[in-house]
């Protein structure tokens, strides 16, 4: 299993947010770039970075400091927030980025999930962001009375080999994964999962190992210090 320590962004700055609140935004960390360097450098390969401002404005907002990150990282990085038409996905796919991250459109705009999954395959994922097993989008602004899991099953029928699953009761609460869900979503789709929203430790991580899930992504915990990051790799690598 892999580990994804997360930046979320604000106007460059990384900050983290409550159930995803935009009121509640924090600055955890000054630097991005630092930052992601902090994250390689505990041995993590991969890194989750999020477009905050991109998510409510509905195009990219940090997209310079993103491939900054990334190239100065050396990490591989899945990007989302604001990824809404085929124009972003290519750019940030062409500039360095291993995998954008789909979350609106893939309620709202299928046929474009279709359609960038036929052009790059496994660098698209989905993010299915839910209350209450109800998708959310647009930066969680708004509702739908879609399940999960029926988001879940259609993308997979698109070809999308990978799914980011959030509860956002839980994100940034540091309350626990929600392992109910996420096992019910592994039991639903072949297709990789990655757990996100609520790590609040060791526990939390050896949880989603168990369940078999294909990684798992992790940020208030780090910049809380509930985990250590190197320990977390060496504990999901462990064969």
């Amino acid at each position: 299993m892999i580990i994804l320590p997360a930046i979320d962004l604000i106007d460059g700055t990384c900050v983290r947010l409550r159930r995803g609140d935009f009121g509640t935004a924090a600055k955890v960390a000054e630097d991005p770039l630092q930052t992601a360097a902090r994250f390689a450098a505990a041995g993590a390969s991969w890194m989750h970075m999020v477009d905050l401002d991109g998510a409510r404005a509905g195009q990219p907002k940090n997209r310079d400091v993103i491939l900054r990150a990334a190239a100065a990282s050396g990490l591989s990085v899945e990007v989302g927030g604001g990824i809404r038409i085929m124009e972003t996905i290519a750019d940030y796919l062409e500039n360095g980025i291993a995998r954008v991250i789909l979350g609106s459109v893939a309620l709202g705009d299928p046929a474009l999930v279709r359609e960038a999954v036929k052009a790059y395959g496994e660098k698209i994922a989905v993010g299915i962001d839910a209350r209450d097993g109800l998708v959310a989008a647009e930066g969680w602004l708004s509702g739908s009375r879609v399940s999960y899991l029926d988001l879940a099953r259609a993308m997979e029928e698109a070809g999308v080999k990978t799914f980011i699953f959030t509860d956002i009761g839980r994100d940034g609460m540091l309350s626990g994964v929600n392992t109910e869900q996420l096992q019910a979503l592994a039991d639903a789709v072949e297709a990789n999962v990655i757990a996100s929203g609520g790590v609040a430790g060791m526990e939390d991580i050896r949880a989603c190992k168990a369940m078999g899930l294909y990684g798992c992504i992790a940020g208030k915990a780090i910049y809380s210090g509930a985990l250590n990051l190197a320990e977390a790799v060496n504990e999901a690598e462990e064969a």
